[in-house]
């Protein structure tokens, strides 16, 4: 493909936190796509040429569309891709505007606000928990005594599990409340409880093309999340699920988006798998986060941001589902509060068998702040086998040969 069979630049939205923009400068570059990036921050920008750059007010959609139709003017566009959760919203709104392929920006809202998710599934005929909103401002004391437990907090728009809070009683519960409350820090006004929803987890990556979901890839997470949080590590795909049990999965996805309205580009997916149903935990408007992508490959098709970008621009996504072997993720937990000091260990994790690659995305002298107060990961080790315990196996051998110095703050 070269760049003359695409009239325009393919604008990236990027978050300061985003761990994706290399991935997907790299992926545009495989593909030879002329891109330009768009920050909230100045110095995120200060590494591209001009007109390769725009600075875009993430918070007020408004004014952001309209900073993007200004670029757009003098660089015309060819796709909007909002690289992570907090600019989903605004590539929506400015690919509307724009005449670009998009989601409806009423569903992206929908899929971003963990409210606004459950009041649309509730009526869709999915297994969905009980679930209610309570202020922030209320006496928590005032609303335990009158739930059934085990229930579960939630902030409604943050993500990577923070501030997401299992309660098994009503002390559990004030505890649980004033704890959000603190995370929140007055940028919201609500806090989510539902039922717990018990059982294995799994991940569905997807990509919608017109409303017809194309499954990428399931994952496995072998280890129990039962709370009281809800600190993911392990991904694992292909999904040792029997078949009948995917399909499922897919077409419980597949009715998911449906009911949420979203019609183009990625999806990620977080079900739960029990006697009574196959249970959606949250879909996002968006691909997989952190560097976990990096698990996936597909054959002739490149990486996952290859086919984001492809669908973006209307191109054949070109993947060689033969190409794809057992693979996963580690994304490694922080083990305690405080500041990094030293990583050890990491030649001895890279060399164990099936390891591709370990990777510490926290500089040390970092303050590290676990679950449910942070959302980031000390790393990620990445891995790829003949079978997906074999992949599984090398990042348990991979994550025990790493040893943290942490000094307590």
């Amino acid at each position: 493909m070269t760049d003359t069979a695409i009239r325009g630049r393919l604008l990236l939205l990027v978050p300061t936190t985003s761990y994706r923009i290399g991935d997907f400068l790299r992926a545009a570059e495989r593909l030879n796509v002329d891109v330009a990036v768009g920050s909230d921050q100045r110095g995120v920008l200060a590494q591209f040429s001009h007109g390769r750059t725009i600075y875009v007010d993430f918070k007020a959609i408004d004014r952001g569309v309209g900073q993007i139709a200004g670029f757009n003017e003098d660089y015309p566009l060819a796709a909007i891709i909002g690289v992570d959760q907090e600019t989903t919203l605004l590539a929506a709104a400015a690919s509307a505007a724009l005449g670009l392929r998009h989601n409806p920006p009423a569903s992206v809202e929908a899929a971003g606000n963990k409210y606004r998710f459950r009041s649309r599934l509730a009526n869709s005929g999915l297994p969905a928990p009980w679930f209610t909103l309570v202020p922030l401002a209320d006496d928590p004391a005032a609303h335990a005594g009158q739930l059934a437990y085990p229930v579960v907090l939630k902030p409604l728009a943050l993500s990577a599990s923070r501030g997401v809070i299992r309660a098994d009683n009503p002390d559990q519960f004030v505890a649980a409340f004033a704890r959000v409350r603190a995370i929140l820090a007055q940028t919201d006004s609500h806090i989510l409880v539902e039922d717990y929803i018990p059982g294995r987890e799994v991940a569905l990556e997807g990509l919608l093309d017109d409303g017809q979901l194309r499954v990428l890839a399931i994952f496995d997470k072998p280890d129990p999340l039962e709370g009281p949080y809800f600190e993911e590590s392990l991904y694992i795909t292909p999904s040792r699920l029997p078949a009948p049990l995917q399909a499922d999965i897919a077409q419980t996805v597949g009715a998911g988006v449906a009911a949420l309205g979203l019609s183009e580009g990625p999806v990620h997916a977080e079900l739960r798998l029990n006697d009574d149903g196959i249970w959606l935990i949250e879909v996002a408007a968006r691909s997989i986060g952190g560097l976990c992508s990096r698990a996936l490959e597909f054959g002739a098709g490149g990486r996952l941001e290859d086919l984001i970008i492809r669908h973006a621009l209307g191109l054949p996504p070109g993947i060689d589902s033969a190409a794809q072997a057992a693979s996963g993720v580690m994304m490694i937990p922080i083990p305690a509060a405080g500041t990094l000091r030293l990583v050890s260990g990491l030649d001895a994790a890279r060399a164990v068998s099936g390891i591709q690659d370990v990777t510490i995305s926290i500089p040390l002298g970092d303050v590290l702040v676990p679950v449910p107060d942070g959302n980031r990961y000390l790393g990620f080790i990445f891995a790829a086998g003949a079978t997906p315990m074999a992949v599984e196996a090398a990042l348990r051998d991979a994550h025990g040969k790493l040893e943290f110095q942490i000094d307590a703050d």
